[in-house]
């Protein structure tokens, strides 16, 4: 639930997501749910050269179980209270 928490005060900011078949799309994070399924706005594909037809895509929603990294935008997330939140995690409770 901790990344989960953390991808829900990131909704409106600027991600790139990175797909394991090497797809990166970049837009705005509308939503995320407990799966960690992303639906993203105003999308563009970085190589679009390799990816013509995702041109004309606008808005996607991208299952959780694709994902291989998410990029974050600097500065997004505070660092102590992410480290805070992961040693409570960790202790159980």
């Amino acid at each position: 639930m901790l990344f989960f928490s953390l991808f829900k005060t990131l909704v409106g900011k600027e991600v790139t997501v990175e797909l394991k078949n090497d797809l990166c799309i970049s837009g705005a994070l509308h939503s995320v749910d407990q799966y960690l399924n992303i639906k993203l706005t105003n999308t563009r594909v970085h190589n679009e050269q390799k990816y013509p037809h995702m041109m004309s895509v606008r808005n996607c929603f991208i299952r959780g179980s694709v994902v291989r990294y998410v990029h974050l935008p600097p500065g997004a997330v505070d660092v102590e209270v992410l480290h805070d939140a992961t040693r409570r995690e960790a202790r159980g409770g």
